[in-house]
């Protein structure tokens, strides 16, 4: 360590040589975040999302619960659960000897803040203003029929 910056190379871990990159600077800290490209590979499977699903429905399942209700062997649903914690959509705890799995939503929720939220307002905005327009012209309806009818 000189200088206050480490440039050790451990894989996995990125190095602290950019600005941008200096958060703690602590080689024992990882700063491997998931890359929104692994994200959408993970969910581009439809076993993936199968099993984000059974854990969305229930979290905190063991290989062998998940693997019950998926039609492959327990290495297939190894290898799909892998590829899901390196996207940073499931963690686990282990417990014993079992391994728990969890759904986690934020890589998800980040997805959505960046790529959906802003084409939604728009179309949120729209709908409101139709839905105001429309309150607008019946009170404007019954305005006049009681108008009307003194």
């Amino acid at each position: 360590m000189t200088n206050g910056s480490w440039s050790g190379t451990v894989p996995g871990r990125r190095t602290c040589d950019e600005p941008s990159e200096r958060l703690t600077c602590d080689p024992l800290v990882t700063y491997d975040f998931p890359s929104m490209d692994q994200v959408f590979k993970a969910l581009a499977d439809p076993t993936r999302r199968a099993l984000l699903d059974e854990l969305f429905t229930r979290d905190g399942q063991t290989l062998t619960e998940l693997e019950e209700r998926l039609p492959m062997t327990r290495f297939g649903v190894m290898k799909h659960l892998k590829v899901l914690e390196e996207a940073g959509l499931v963690t686990t705890q282990r417990r014993g000897r079992e391994k728990l799995h969890y759904l986690n939503p934020v890589p998800i929720r980040l997805i959505h803040d960046r790529w959906v939220s802003k084409y939604a307002e728009p179309l949120a905005a729209t709908i409101s203003g139709i839905k105001r327009g429309l309150e607008e012209e019946r009170w404007a309806n019954t305005q006049s029929s009681t108008g009307a009818g003194q």
